[in-house]
């Protein structure tokens, strides 16, 4: 039975007998049907449980690679028109196969290859073509790569962000 201002009466209850008493007259108890700031401070509650779950994996994958450039940003002009790069490569991915770890630079279409720097696991350096008449060059790391999962290993690649090397004339 509905009443006015969304109340309802709910359930009988019944008082606990005093000793040497008369048990006393039953009442009822009311309760609100549509409580909305309920619902909103239980959707609160809820959305602070669930908030760490659904953040993890983003923390976890966010930071699994680091590229780290170890190349100048400006070099001299070269008669050669071939300048050196460098790059560390980062992983807390443990399931990461360093073995299989093939980098490139990537210079507009141009794909080159690098690599292993001498005495060093994480780093790798490549020559990149600059023409006589370009003064600046935009380039990227990628890195392909093999991982173990269950069931075999499985092939995936990481792209650094894009970097840009000056060539200063003499």
């Amino acid at each position: 039975m509905l009443t006015s201002g969304g109340w309802r009466v709910t359930a009988k209850c019944r008082r606990a007998p005093f000793p040497g008493t008369r048990h006393p007259p039953l009442f009822y108890r009311q309760i609100r049907l549509y409580n909305l700031a309920g619902l909103c401070n239980a959707a609160v509650a809820m959305f602070k449980r669930v908030l760490p779950v659904l953040l993890a994996p983003l923390l976890l994958a966010g930071c699994a690679t680091t590229f780290t450039n170890l190349s100048s940003q400006h070099q001299a002009r070269n008669a050669n028109n071939l300048y050196t790069v460098e790059v560390a490569l980062s992983s807390r991915q443990q399931s990461l196969r360093w073995e299989s770890i093939q980098p490139r630079i990537l210079v507009g279409a141009e794909s080159y290859s690098m690599r292993p720097t001498p005495l060093m696991t994480n780093r790798w350096e490549g020559l990149v073509p600059v023409p006589p008449t370009t003064n600046a060059v935009q380039y990227r790391y990628k890195f392909d790569f093999q991982y173990d999962q269950f069931g075999g290993p499985k092939s995936d690649s990481a792209f650094s962000p894009i970097y840009k090397l000056q060539i200063l004339d003499k």
